[in-house]
Formats: C-alpha cells, sequence, structure tokens
C-alpha cells in the first residue's frame, strides 16, 4: 500500500468512527433524557378501573382481539367497558356480545354504532356517539388491540389530578413472525427515545392515541369530540383542542401493551405508511424549531446508522469492522438496558432491529411520495388532516 492509499484508508476509518460516535452520542443523548423524565414521575398505586369509562372503537379482522379485549377485562374489572361497533361488523359484535355474556360481573355496554359520513374520522365518530353512555368521571380512551395495565392506569390517573390528559407510552408484543418483529422493534426501539427526551424543554405536542385518559367534566368543556370529526389524525386532534382550551398533557412512562396481527410483509408497510404520513401531517403544524428538533430526535439517527453502514463498507477493514461491530453492540446493550428500566423486561430483537431502523428513511419516502393509505378495511386519500376522502 503506497503513502496515498494509506492516507485514504486513515481517513475513511476517521469518517466510520465519527459517523459511529455521532450515532451513539445522539442515542445516549436521547436515553438520558428519556431516563430523567421516566425516574421524576411519581409513583402512584395500581388501579382495577373504579370511576373509569373504558371507551373502545372496535373492528374486527385481527385474530387476537378477542384475547386482547379478555385481558383488560381481567386487568380492570371495576371500570364501565363502551365497545364501540359498526352496525356492518358482525364479527366484532359477536365478539363483544360472547365475552360480556362470559364476564357478567364486569359492566360492558356493546354499541352498535352507524357508519361515519364522508370526510368524517371513523374512531372520533364512534367515540362521539359513545358520550351519552359514559357514566364515570373519567374516561380513559383505548384501542382495540391495546392493553392497560393497572399499574399503568393508576398512573395515568394520578396525573389527572393536575393535568387535563394524561397518555401512556406504547410498547409493542410481536407474534414471533418476521412482519410483527419488524412492527415491534420500530414501536420499542422508539417510543420512548422520541416521546420522553422532548419533555424536560417543551410539553408534549401530541399524545399517543392508543391509549390516554381525560376527565369527563373536562370533554364536555371541550365540546366532546364533535369538533374534531372531520380530523384524520386523532391523537394530534385531540392534543390540540385540550391545548387550546388551556389545558395540560401528561405523558406518562409507564407502558401500554400493543398486540396487533401483520399479516405479512404488505401489511406491515401499509402501517407503516399510514404512521409516517400521520407524523408527517404532525410536523406541518409544529414551529421550525419545533421540526428541526423532533427530525433530530426521530430521523437523524436512522440516516447516521445507515451512512455508517455504507462507509464502513466502502471503506472495509479490520479496524472498520471493529468500530461498526462495536457500534452495534453499544446500540444494542443501550436499548435493552433502556428497555428493562422502562418496560420491565427486553424487548430487543438485534437483527429486526437493525433493519426496522435502516427501513426509516424508505418509509419516510413512501409517505411523501404517495398520499393514500390504507385503515383496516378502508381506503383513503389524504390532502391534509382535515381533508381526506374514501377511495376504495
Amino acid at each position: 500500500m503506497g503513502a496515498g492509499d494509506g492516507r485514504t484508508a486513515a481517513v475513511s476509518l476517521w469518517i466510520v468512527a465519527g459517523l459511529a460516535l455521532s450515532y451513539l452520542t445522539l442515542l445516549a443523548a436521547k436515553a438520558f433524557l428519556a431516563l430523567h423524565v421516566a425516574r421524576r414521575e411519581t409513583r402512584a398505586p395500581a388501579s382495577t378501573g373504579a370511576g373509569v369509562t373504558i371507551a373502545q372503537p372496535i373492528l374486527s379482522g385481527d385474530p387476537r382481539l378477542a384475547s386482547v379485549l379478555a385481558e383488560n377485562l381481567r386487568e380492570l374489572p371495576d371500570a364501565q367497558f363502551l365497545w364501540l361497533v359498526d352496525e356492518d361488523d358482525p364479527v366484532a359484535q359477536t365478539v363483544g356480545r360472547e365475552l360480556a355474556a362470559r364476564h357478567p360481573d364486569v359492566r360492558i355496554d356493546v354499541q352498535v354504532c352507524p357508519p361515519p359520513p364522508e370526510g368524517i374520522n371513523p374512531k372520533l365518530w364512534k367515540l362521539d356517539l359513545a358520550r351519552p353512555a359514559i357514566r364515570e368521571a373519567v374516561l380513559l380512551v383505548l384501542d382495540d388491540d391495546t392493553r392497560m395495565p393497572a399499574a399503568t392506569l393508576g398512573a395515568l390517573l394520578h396525573a389527572l389530578e393536575d393535568h387535563q390528559l394524561a397518555t401512556s407510552l406504547p410498547g409493542y408484543l410481536d407474534d414471533g413472525r418476521s412482519p410483527s418483529r419488524l412492527l415491534a422493534q420500530f414501536v420499542d426501539n422508539n417510543a420512548a427515545l422520541l416521546y420522553l427526551p422532548l419533555l424536560p424543554f417543551l410539553p408534549p405536542p401530541t399524545i399517543n392515541g392508543m391509549a390516554y385518559a381525560l376527565r369527563t367534566a373536562f370533554l364536555d368543556q371541550l365540546g366532546g369530540f364533535a369538533p374534531l370529526l372531520r380530523s384524520l389524525t386523532d391523537d394530534l386532534a385531540v392534543a390540540e383542542q385540550v391545548l387550546a382550551a388551556g389545558g395540560r398533557i401528561f405523558q406518562s412512562a409507564r407502558p401500554h401493551w400493543v398486540e396487533t396481527t401483520v399479516r405479512d410483509g404488505r401489511h406491515y408497510v401499509q402501517l407503516m405508511h399510514r404512521w409516517f404520513l400521520f407524523a408527517l401531517l404532525l410536523l406541518r403544524k409544529q414551529r421550525l424549531g419545533l421540526r428541526v428538533l423532533i427530525s433530530v430526535l426521530g430521523a437523524l439517527p436512522s440516516l447516521l446508522l445507515g451512512a455508517l453502514l455504507v462507509a464502513a463498507g466502502l471503506a472495509w477493514s479490520v479496524p472498520a469492522a471493529g468500530v461498526l461491530l462495536g457500534c452495534l453492540a453499544l446500540r444494542a446493550c443501550g436499548l435493552v438496558a433502556l428497555q428493562r428500566i422502562l418496560y420491565g423486561r427486553a424487548l430487543h430483537a438485534p437483527f429486526s432491529s437493525l433493519l426496522s431502523e435502516l427501513g426509516q428513511p424508505l418509509h419516510l419516502l413512501h409517505a411523501v411520495v404517495w398520499r393514500r393509505i390504507i385503515w383496516r378495511t378502508r381506503h383513503y386519500r389524504v390532502y391534509d388532516d382535515r381533508r381526506f376522502e374514501t377511495v376504495r
């Protein structure tokens, strides 16, 4: 090797090392801030659901629907459950009524809802129809694939003492198959590192729509869900309504568990596309500084990791391979440690985790160039958050 080749190899190695250091520094900073937020959260007693109405818009199609709903009944037996099903969804109606018959000691109301008009968010439509049936002082909105632990519900109820809305942290439980594992790794690797690091500096700009709680009286002050019906991103719409009314949002570090059956690779891409398009709608509504901060927290790490792999491949040598493997090992150890603290268990799957992170720029590009989404059985063309239409 000549002197020129040696200098080129040295420069390439420095580039690899710089990318690895930048990635690990950003990961460590986000993890530090997330743990800081989690440790300052007050411990609250667990709740069995007393004084809480749990409203769940339900759509059939997931094989685990009945088991997830039943787990909430066992965990929160003192809550009132409102299961909101479509009138053209006999499977969901049957699941709800059979569970109600098997749990006669739990208050379960299966409410059959007509289809929403064109341009109306189907989830918010059901929640608005459910308002007259809410009997308790606190409303917990829960997706039909979400399990709420008693400890997490206790934390949300405690937060409502001085906040108007409280939301928890999603943790995905995969079914062991590759598409499900990819989806789970995206959520489990990113949720805590995106939601929590902002909180020492800014109030939450949005909420996790899978699980959030607010007082029924405050919901009535907002006019219920009716003013939000034309918003596609229900979580962002609810958050904006709360903040516009002078309310405060609490982002808990306690987890709720999500179990979604991902049928195949195509279904995985559909879910990721919808989530990334919704994220773009969120970014468009934020101030420039917050857009940059969210982009740094959410998008920059995957770009750095991809650049690191490319640089290490182009400058392949024993030292470059050592830097790359060391970075990946530290990444895995850091994620496992963070998950054990926040979720109480390690959720890390090394290969799927890496593949999920490297694929994020592609999902973002897909959301930028293609504005049609598939939401369960519905197909929408999206123009903006308040303008979308059914296309099939």
